[in-house]
């Protein structure tokens, strides 16, 4: 038997070994983002104890301020590369949204000529590296005057397959019953898409703006690729220039307090859509 009962109640032992399991795995993911954090707090002298020390034992402040003071020597300073990736990420997240939810309305809720054949090539776009075109869209943004712009940080990322493929199967499962119905009172296509299907697409928007932020933030080489101004330059690009070259030793605690900085707007947004991620995850198991 699998449970036991106790005065009239039947106690599942499966399914508290199940949770208990379940804690233990969870615990043992977070423990490196534990580690990072102690590490942004750690003085020099516990930064290099053998063997090391996971928690902080006389945590300090000291790193946030000697990141501030190794940026403020440079000629940009370390807010600038904040707000580069704020605005970068944000307009990445924004455009990438409308723009997936724009293509897949007609993709799911239209019968369009080729629309079978533009969807194939959408899920074919999602097996290549985004290395693979990387060339290419540099050759563009350099032929159209874009380069040390934000719209090069911005363009090349906007149209983002992953969206349009997610917007589209969530779309699917919806009935079409509520566009029908907004159609006969009145509402044109473009009132429809705004007041109807947006709203209902939340969950997947929720998702692909956690998915698209991510990756925008964290990704250091559009940076690289496509500028050369240090004004126009992202936070990566600032953690990877902290992280290397002349006394990256002496820099280790600045770098554990910028990755620190790095990782908290992640976990906000996180936080932020973590319930509709979980909705996206639950209707993708359901069938019209």
């Amino acid at each position: 038997m699998t449970g036991s009962v106790v005065k009239g109640r039947r106690i599942d032992w499966g399914g508290i070994v199940l949770y208990l399991l379940l804690t233990a795995f969870g615990l043992l993911m977070l423990l490196p983002l534990i580690y990072m954090i102690s590490n942004a707090f750690k003085p020099t002298s516990e930064l290099f104890l053998f063997p090391p020390r996971f928690f902080v034992k006389n945590p300090t402040m000291m790193n946030f301020r000697d990141l501030l003071l190794i940026t403020g020597t440079t000629s940009v300073p370390f807010s600038r590369y904040i707000f580069n990736s704020i605005f970068v990420s944000g307009c990445i997240v924004v455009f990438g949204v409308i723009i997936s939810a724009m293509a897949a309305y007609p993709l799911a809720k239209h019968k369009m000529r080729f629309g079978s054949f533009i969807f194939n090539m959408i899920v074919l776009a999602l097996m290549f590296s985004p290395l693979v075109v990387q060339i290419p869209q540099y050759l563009l943004i350099s032929k159209l005057g874009l380069i040390n712009t934000y719209w090069a940080l911005i363009l090349p990322f906007v149209a983002a397959p992953v969206g349009m493929f997610l917007m589209t199967q969530f779309l699917r499962q919806l009935p079409d019953a509520l566009l029908e119905a907004a159609r006969m009172d009145g509402a044109s296509e473009w009132k429809v898409f705004w007041v109807v299907v947006m709203p209902m697409l939340k969950p997947a928007i929720s998702t692909f703006a956690l998915l698209s932020f991510i990756a925008a933030w964290n990704d250091p080489h559009p940076a690289q690729v496509y500028t050369t101004d240090d004004d126009m330059k992202t936070l990566p690009f600032a953690v990877l220039t902290l992280s290397g070259g002349v006394g990256v030793i002496a820099r280790v605690g600045t770098l554990g307090a910028a990755s620190l900085l790095m990782i908290i707007p992640t976990i906000i947004v996180f936080v932020v859509t973590q319930r509709m991620v979980l909705q996206t995850m639950a209707h993708s198991g359901l069938k019209e």
